[in-house]
């Protein structure tokens, strides 16, 4: 097959993750194949170094948004421009995930003959290969996005999502470390106390209160000489210094000096991310390391660490008759004060910690 591939997934980090079993899948399938990749800027960066990737395209939908306010006909010649990039490369099949007829348009105008992909709301006007979706349920989404792939006829050999760092994001981390005397023969910790930013001004309905991870994290430095390492975004600077403040000892807050790789790459270091349901998660979960997550409003068996392999993966919840509250896409409004989340308490947490690390009492 020389066909050429384009994937159009406009969600968040997770989500784009979630597409690379299917990426690799097939690139293992179709050797001689190119795959070109449309996002949106955030997640491109765990995209950049993926080894079965060809093209890659960002469409950032409030970059557009502020041109178009400005001049519809900027707008249009920005928009022209990317679709004509697009073009130019002759995809002939689109795996279309945006659950979006805009998206399919796109993909439409750009003249790939063959577009598969979920039909939501029925808004899967332009897609000439379909099955009709209702929401994600009952299994990961992992699995949703390879079950698109019988449209080729093609079995799934990979299942697990993948993120590849440059050599330098490492020796950067390698680096880092060696300045700030972090010892690493001893454990090293990464606390992401916020993160669900694809959710907006709703991403705090995902975030375990900031006082029970500087609980946890000391108890972690007390009971096994960890060092912590505290990551986010520039936006999340205020939670994660309010995560330090509120410790007895110390850490080393790194909140909006970094990239995503070069986060990447200090979690590739670490022996245990803790974080709450969100980008990072599946960063860590695909580098590979040991995580202890938080979940409130989401399912985790939809949403969260995929393949879920209990020696390796812990996931807290409180299970509630009114969880979980986001389903097919839409979050009700909470009407317990994020019960599920403020009850997971630091007995859970220090419980959960004690198996992943096989150091009990």
């Amino acid at each position: 097959m020389s066909k050429k591939i384009l994937i159009i997934n406009p969600f968040g980090i997770g989500d784009v993750l979630f597409t690379t079993p299917l990426i690799h899948t097939l690139k293992d399938a179709f050797p001689g194949v190119g795959i070109g990749y449309l996002c949106n800027r955030r997640s491109l960066a765990v995209l950049e170094n993926n080894l079965f990737l060809d093209y890659l395209f960002v469409y950032e939908r409030d970059e557009f948004e502020a041109v178009r306010r400005k001049s519809f006909f900027l707008w249009l010649g920005k928009i022209n421009l990317l679709l004509n990039e697009i073009k130019k490369e002759r995809f002939e099949v689109c795996l279309d995930f945006s659950l979006n007829r805009q998206y399919g348009f796109f993909s439409w105008y750009c003249g790939i003959p063959e577009r598969i992909g979920y039909d939501f709301k029925n808004r899967g006007n332009f897609l000439t290969k379909k099955i009709r979706l209702s929401g994600y349920t009952g299994k990961h989404v992992i699995e949703y996005y390879l079950g698109l792939l019988k449209f080729l006829n093609l079995e799934v050999k990979y299942r697990n999502p993948e993120f590849y760092l440059k050599e330098e994001d490492l020796a950067w981390a390698e680096q880092f470390l060696a300045d700030k005397q972090v010892d690493v023969d001893n454990l090293l910790v990464v606390l992401i106390p916020a993160g669900g930013k694809s959710w907006g001004k709703d991403s705090y309905l995902k975030h375990w209160p900031v006082e029970n991870f500087a609980r946890l994290a000391d108890k972690i430095v007390e009971k096994y000489k960890a060092t912590i390492i505290i990551l986010g975004d520039s936006s999340e600077k205020e939670i994660c210094s309010s995560l330090k403040n509120n410790m007895h000892y110390g850490a080393l807050d790194l909140s909006g000096e970094i990239t995503i790789n070069q986060l990447g790459a200090l979690i590739s270091k670490a022996g245990l991310v803790i974080t709450n349901d969100g980008g990072p998660l599946h960063i860590a979960v695909a580098l590979g390391r040991k995580t202890l997550s938080f979940f409130g409003p989401v399912d985790p068996a939809v949403y969260g660490p995929y393949p879920l392999d209990p020696q390796r993966h812990a996931v807290l919840f409180k299970e509630l008759d009114c969880r979980p509250c986001y389903q097919n896409f839409r979050l009700k409004t909470c009407s317990k004060d994020r019960l599920c989340l403020k009850g997971i308490t630091l007995q859970d947490a220090e419980e959960a910690l004690a198996k992943l690390l096989n150091l009990g009492e």
